[in-house]
């Protein structure tokens, strides 16, 4: 755990309870004598209502649950700090975004987006990747996906979304899957899905961990700086790790598994010190460069290609400690686009426009009333003064008589403070123009950028997405429905859908596709960071192991920021032929090889038909979804038996310095996708 506090760490201070060592009590502090029984009319006779304790005690547990959130429901958290790498003074008077010396303390909700509270963590799906600055001018919620763009172009259209991607009404099913014909159904007949719907079939959509995805702020925003000139901005989240993804029998296996494979994954990262760590990165556009792209770039189905607008990274985010209660802080914490500081200000994006609205709506009915911002987790660091009083769950006791603007008995105070002040001054665009009903024709074309992202994507990652489409597709019972996605997705690429057609009973076209041949290769995963840290690797040992050889390679994998555990028949230790003791982590029938970045197969002189079965399995499965492989001592016969040797990221030999030296390279690749050929 960080031992650097922040000044959020300090504030939450007075709201933290350690219990142990203390005297059972009541909520208003009366002790109590027995919490077993009830208070009765004799030791048979009914319970009296008189009984304030058992009264109070399940009131509160009839209560403790608060609406789950309709989207995004299913969710984990984790405190952090901002370093800002150099000033952009130039581009925003935000203060956090200026002085370099300055640490920001951070909250960060990671999620999925369809599933129920309950729901599992590795299905296919969009992420929410959404930011909580506590800034000394104010929070700042920086609210996004881990997906840069979205299914629609204006807010009207979001309960229509997700009223189709929800269960469907009539029998309740299915569960956190996009699998099912309403949502499919909601695809064709909103074409402007269709550059998201290309992003939510590709592996982006199933990542490897919290840790392993990148965040993007999603819609366009303004920086506006001291002399009020302002850019139009874009935020990225940029893992030090890099993005990378699990592959889809893998993530189904894992669902169920480790059901909270993705929050155990943060919560142990942390709680071992490796914390997970993000880069800041903006893109900016002049305003005056507002209309020099073919798209526009207000529409939030597009995205501003890298290689025509570069990121800038200006800052780093360490996430170093977990929470201490999930409920006040992963499930009270109220995250809104609107809240935003000096120097941060909107654009006229649709989708924002009315997400604006839609979050304090939510949090209302959620979380009781208008008080949500006085909960732990949502209080500023800074004071905050306003004549707002009442309403349920308040906590500010506010002196005075005075509860209105303007006044003469308080002096006019609290006072509105000046831009100089550090007032919030929203930026002064010149609008007009007719009411209407109506979207810009540059929003129009729905196409061209699902093309490029198609175009972007390595020879595996193509294939991944045609997988997607069958698999999804292959669900949907409607054939009309699966013939209208077909016709769609042909705007798309005619390679993409003579590649899923066949596989959803649907004739491919022999006509149409795209004119588009510009590519993006920052969007592919294939082009990101590879780094053995923190990948996990499961070590398959039985007693009789090479204890000298497996010691010097489990130091040097752990040198090289390699988390191994020893897999076994039992719990307990295993003994080494000189007599090393190791503690087993797991046993084949507690842990499975789809939570494992890797295997490394040893064995022992004491290994029975049973352990070289399931060791067996083991491999081969990790064989099965690219994973490498690595083997020394009797695991080198194991791999020949099952014919894994001599491909790529299969490593062997039984000299450790050389071994973890060619095996960490193999970890730290990843995947070898030239065995979906195999």
């Amino acid at each position: 755990m960080s031992n650097k506090r922040t000044s959020k760490d300090e504030q939450l201070d007075q709201f933290r309870v350690d219990d142990s060592g203390k005297h059972l009590t009541t909520n208003h502090g009366v002790k109590v004598s027995e919490d077993e029984f009830s208070l009765k009319a004799g030791e048979r006779g009914p319970t009296l209502l008189e009984d304030f304790h058992f009264r109070e005690k399940m009131t509160h547990f009839d209560h403790e649950r608060i609406p789950e959130r309709i989207v995004h429901a299913r969710g984990f958290s984790a405190h952090g700090e901002f370093q800002l790498y150099e000033s952009l003074e130039k581009y925003t008077k935000a203060d956090f975004l200026n002085d370099t010396s300055k640490t920001t303390p951070t909250f960060v909700r990671f999620s999925t987006v369809a599933g129920s509270k309950g729901s599992g963590e590795t299905v296919r799906d969009v992420r929410g990747f959404s930011t909580k600055f506590y800034t000394e001018e104010g929070n700042y919620d920086l609210v996004g996906n881990n997906i840069p763009v979205f299914f629609i172009q204006d807010a009207i259209k979001f309960p229509d979304l997700v009223h189709a991607l929800k269960p469907e009404p009539h029998n309740g099913m299915p569960q956190a899957a996009s699998a099912h014909d309403t949502f499919w159904d909601f695809i064709a007949q909103n074409q402007e899905s269709a550059h998201m719907a290309m992003w939510a079939m590709s592996d982006r959509a199933i990542p490897r961990s919290f840790r392993m995805m990148e965040g993007f702020g999603v819609h366009t925003f303004r920086l506006v700086n001291k002399e009020g000139k302002a850019h139009f901005v874009k935020f990225h989240w940029k893992p030090v790790l890099g993005t990378h993804s699990l592959v889809w029998d893998e993530a189904q296996k894992i669902n169920g598994k480790d059901t909270d494979f993705h929050r155990g994954d943060l919560f142990s990262s942390i709680e071992d010190g490796d914390y997970p760590e993000y880069e800041l990165g903006i893109q900016v556009i002049p305003e005056e460069d507002e209309f020099n792209f073919d798209f526009d770039v207000l529409d939030p189905t597009k995205v501003w290609p890298e290689e025509d607008v570069p990121v800038q990274i200006v800052g780093k985010m360490t996430l170093n400690r977990n929470v201490d209660n999930v409920f006040a802080e992963n499930e009270q914490v109220a995250f809104h686009p609107g809240n935003v500081v000096p120097g941060i200000d909107f654009t006229n994006d649709p989708l924002l426009q009315g997400r604006l609205f839609s979050y304090t709506d939510t949090q209302l009915i959620r979380l009781g009333g208008p008080n949500f911002h006085e909960l732990p987790i949502n209080r500023p660091v800074c004071p905050f003064f306003n004549n707002q009083r009442d309403g349920y769950g308040r906590q500010t006791i506010n002196r005075g008589q005075v509860s209105y603007h303007k006044n003469s008995l308080a002096k006019n105070t609290p006072t509105p403070a000046s831009e100089e002040e550090g007032g919030y001054s929203h930026y002064q665009e010149k609008v007009e123009g007719h009411k209407v009903r109506a979207r810009s024709e540059s929003f129009k074309d729905h196409f061209s950028q699902a093309t490029l992202f198609w175009n972007s994507m390595s020879d595996h990652e193509k294939e991944h997405i045609i997988q997607a489409f069958s698999f999804e597709l292959g669900k949907v019972e409607s054939e009309s429905v699966r013939e209208d996605i077909v016709e769609m997705f042909s705007n798309v690429s005619l390679e993409l859908v003579q590649g899923f057609a066949p596989n959803i009973g649907v004739t491919p076209p022999q006509s149409g596709g795209s004119d588009v041949t510009k590519a993006s290769p920052a969007l592919s995963q294939a082009n990101t960071v590879h780094k053995p840290d923190t990948r996990k690797v499961g070590v398959i040992l039985a007693n009789g192991f090479n204890d000298k050889d497996v010691k010097k390679t489990l130091e040097k994998l752990s040198d090289e920021g390699i988390v191994t555990e020893i897999i076994s028949e039992k719990q307990g230790t295993i003994k080494g032929e000189s007599g090393t003791e190791l503690k087993v982590d797991h046993t084949f029938l507690t842990i499975d090889s789809v939570l494992y970045d890797a295997l490394y197969a040893v064995g022992g002189k004491e290994e029975g038909e049973a352990f070289k079965k399931h060791a067996s399995h083991f491999l081969n499965e990790a064989f099965s979804h690219y994973k490498p492989l690595g083997a020394t001592h009797n695991g080198i016969e194991w791999l020949s038996l099952n014919k894994l040797d001599g491909y790529n990221g299969v490593v062997t030999g039984d000299d450790p310095s050389g071994f973890a030296k060619e095996f960490t390279q193999a970890v730290a690749a990843h995947r070898y996708w030239d065995r979906q050929m195999v």
